[in-house]
Order: structure tokens, then C-alpha cells, then sequence
């Protein structure tokens, strides 16, 4: 076992902390060009595929507890504070698992970014948006919810998890 591995080393986590932080200062750097440069509905078709928007979630993923009456907005904040302290103590306890802590990492970026939006705004700056005919079934005219840096961070977090939990178990067999 690498020395710092199981014990946390503060080198090994400032390393993720620092990954995290990248993808925040990203996130809010593109939220802050579509907030100057967009009205709230305003798009620019891009590709025929994909379309730059500014839209605005006061809910969580796909939009859920969107129409609530407000107080979503301080449950999800706290959903991201809570998530960021058992994210950093879990970053703290396994650095040396290289892809767990991109994972969580990812995970962290995201979900502070989207807080911060929370905060600021009182809803998330949302403005990627993906439209394919064949999604017609399942959104409306085939668009894909509108996502950011944080919700992308957030999902490749996730499939990181998913993928270190299947490696992990294949190599216990």
C-alpha cells in the first residue's frame, strides 16, 4: 500500500480539493457568460442537435420540486453543504483511490457550483441544451433538460463511482 494511502496524506486531497475547485471555477465562469449575455429563454442554435439557452431550475435534477413554494431552495442547499462535508471526509479517508477520488471530486465541483448558484440566485443557471427527435417520447420535442459544468462534473462523478464499485468488485473475485 502506498505510504499516505489508507491514512489520507493532506497532499493526496489537496490534489482532489484543487481538481474540485477547477471544475467550480469553471462552472461559474460559464454560468457568469450566459447570465451577461442571455435573457432568461434566450438561445443560440449551435448544431442541429444542440442549442446554447439560459434557463433556470429552482428544483433539483430534471427539474424536480421546481414548482414547490421556495423552501426547496434552502433543502437543496443544504443537501449540497451536507454532501460536501461527507464528500471532503471521504476524500480525507481514501486519496490514494485514484478514480474513487475523481469521482467524488467531480461530485464535489458539482454539486458546490450549483450551490453557489442556489445561493446567488436562488435557482441553478442552467444553458447546455441537447434536442434529439427520438427523445420526442420522453421530453418535450425531444430536449433533454437543460444541464451546466456542474450537472456534467455531477454525472461523470457518478459513473466514475459506479465504474470503481464494479472494478472493485471484480477484483475481489
Amino acid at each position: 500500500m502506498a505510504r499516505g494511502a489508507k491514512t489520507g496524506g493532506g497532499s493526496g486531497m489537496l490534489h482532489w480539493l484543487g481538481l474540485a475547485f477547477i471544475i467550480i471555477l469553471l462552472d461559474q465562469f460559464t454560468k457568469v457568460l450566459i447570465v451577461g449575455n442571455y435573457q432568461l429563454g434566450d438561445s443560440t442554435y449551435v448544431t442541429s442537435f444542440f442549442n446554447v439557452v439560459r434557463a433556470h431550475n429552482s428544483g433539483a435534477a430534471f427539474s424536480f420540486l421546481a414548482g414547490a413554494s421556495g423552501w426547496q431552495r434552502w433543502f437543496f442547499t443544504a443537501v449540497g453543504f451536507i454532501a460536501a462535508g461527507v464528500i471532503i471526509w471521504m476524500l480525507r479517508a481514501h486519496p490514494g483511490q485514484r478514480l474513487f477520488s475523481f469521482a467524488m471530486a467531480c461530485i464535489l465541483g458539482g454539486a458546490i457550483g450549483n450551490v453557489i448558484d442556489r445561493l446567488v440566485h436562488g435557482y441553478v443557471v442552467d444553458f447546455l441544451d441537447f434536442h434529439w427527435s427520438w427523445l420526442s417520447p420522453l421530453f418535450y420535442r425531444g430536449h433533454f433538460p437543460a444541464f451546466n459544468v456542474a450537472d456534467s462534473a455531477i454525472t461523470i462523478g457518478a459513473i466514475c463511482l459506479i465504474l470503481d464499485e464494479l472494478l472493485r468488485v471484480r477484483r475481489t473475485r
